[in-house]
C-alpha cells in the first residue's frame, strides 16, 4: 500500500477514480487545470462544478501543477477529454518515473492522427523510460461509483502481468475489475460505442420507442464489432464490459451525455447550441468523425455511424436518417447463412 498516484484530470470520472484510490489508502494527488477548481477542492473538498454533493477525503491532495502530480510516482492514471491527452501528456512526460505504471481512462479517438489514447500517450513518451500503457474501461458512470454503487469494468493491457496489477490496483468491494490482454479492442469499444449513444438519443427524441433503440444497440455493436475486427482486435471483447456492457450503459441510462445530446438534436435542437451549454465533453461527437475515416481506411461498412454524422455535421433530418436506415437492402443478418445459398 505504499503506492504514490497521480490522477490528471478532474472531471467527474477523474475525481472519482482519485476518491477510490484514496479511500483504498493510496497516497494520491488529483491534478485540476482550473486555478478556481484546485481552490475549491481545497478549501470545500467538493466538486460542485462536476460532482455536487461529494466530499473530497481530506487524504487526497489537489494540485494544478503538472510537475508535482507526476514526479516520483508510481502510477498515473490520465483522465481528461480526449483533445487535451496529447498536450497534457507532453507536458508532464519528462517528469515521469522510469518504469512507472501508466493508466489511460479516457475514452476517445484523437482527431488529427486517428490515435487511441493509449497509442496518443505512448508517442508522447520516451520508449527509454520502459513504460507498460493500460487502458481501463466499462459500463461506469461516474456517479453511481461516486456513491460506491456495484460497477464491474475491465482493465486492458497487452502485458497480462501489468494488467493483474492495475486490476488489483483499482477493485474494491463495490468496483469489481477484470483483466484482457485486448488492449485495441478495450479502447475501440469504449470510444465507438458513444457513436450508438447518440443515435439511440436521437431516436429517443423523436420518440420511435424501445423497439427502435433495441435495433440500433444491436445493429450498432455489428458495426463496432466490423471495425475493431478489422483493427486487430478480439471479436470477443465486444461482448463483455467494454463493449456491450458500456453500449447498453450509455445507450439507455438518462446520466450518458451521450445519449442526452442525440435526444436534443432529434427535439430539434442544433448541435452548436447543445455544445454550448455543456460542461462536461459528449466524446461521441469527435469519435463519429474519426469512426467514419478509420471505416473509409479499413474499407468497413458503418450505415448507424455514417447517418449520425450527416445529422450532426451536414444538418441531414434525423428522421430522413432513420428512413434510409430502415430502407437499406434487405440482407441476412448473420454473415454465415449466406454459404447457404
Amino acid at each position: 500500500m505504499n503506492e504514490k498516484i497521480a490522477v490528471i484530470g478532474a472531471g467527474s470520472w477523474g475525481t472519482t477514480l482519485a476518491i477510490l484510490l484514496a479511500d483504498k489508502g493510496y497516497d494520491v494527488i488529483l491534478w485540476a487545470y482550473e486555478a478556481e477548481l484546485v481552490r475549491e477542492l481545497e478549501t470545500k473538498r467538493e466538486n460542485t462544478f462536476f460532482l455536487p454533493g461529494l466530499v473530497i477525503p481530506s487524504n487526497l491532495k489537489v494540485t494544478s501543477s503538472l510537475q508535482e502530480a507526476v514526479e516520483s510516482k508510481e502510477v498515473v492514471v490520465s483522465v481528461p477529454p480526449s483533445h487535451v491527452v496529447r498536450q497534457l501528456t507532453c507536458q508532464y512526460a519528462h517528469y515521469l518515473s522510469s518504469g512507472v505504471h501508466l493508466v489511460s481512462a479516457t475514452k476517445g479517438v484523437e482527431e488529427k492522427s486517428l490515435f487511441r489514447m493509449s497509442e496518443v500517450i505512448q508517442h508522447e513518451v520516451t520508449s527509454q523510460l520502459q513504460i507498460k500503457i493500460s487502458c481501463i474501461s466499462g459500463p461506469s458512470f461516474a456517479q453511481e461509483v461516486s456513491k460506491r454503487m456495484a460497477t464491474a469494468v475491465t482493465v486492458a493491457c497487452e502485458d497480462l502481468e501489468e494488467a493483474s496489477y492495475i486490476q488489483h490496483l483499482f477493485s474494491t468491494s463495490y468496483f469489481r475489475v477484470y483483466r484482457t490482454s485486448d488492449l485495441v479492442g478495450v479502447e475501440l469499444a469504449g470510444s465507438l460505442k458513444n457513436i450508438i449513444a447518440i443515435a439511440a438519443g436521437i431516436s429517443d427524441g423523436l420518440g420511435f420507442g424501445n423497439n427502435a433503440r433495441a435495433a440500433l444497440i444491436t445493429r450498432g455493436l455489428v458495426e463496432i464489432v466490423r471495425l475493431g475486427t478489422a483493427m486487430g482486435a478480439k471479436a470477443e471483447t465486444f461482448y463483455g464490459l467494454s463493449g456491450v456492457g458500456d453500449l447498453i450503459l450509455t445507450c439507455t441510462g438518462d446520466l450518458s451525455r451521450n445519449r442526452t445530446v442525440g435526444q436534443r438534436v432529434g427535439r430539434g435542437e442544433k448541435l452548436p447550441d447543445i455544445l454550448a451549454g455543456m460542461k462536461m465533453v459528449a466524446e461521441g461527437i469527435a469519435t463519429t468523425r474519426c469512426a467514419l475515416r478509420l471505416a473509409q481506411k479499413f474499407q468497413v461498412e458503418m450505415p448507424i455511424t455514417q447517418q449520425v454524422s450527416a445529422v450532426l455535421f451536414e444538418q441531414k433530418d434525423p428522421r430522413d436518417a432513420f428512413s434510409e436506415l430502415m430502407g437499406r437492402a434487405l440482407k441476412y443478418e448473420c454473415p454465415w447463412d449466406t454459404l447457404a445459398e
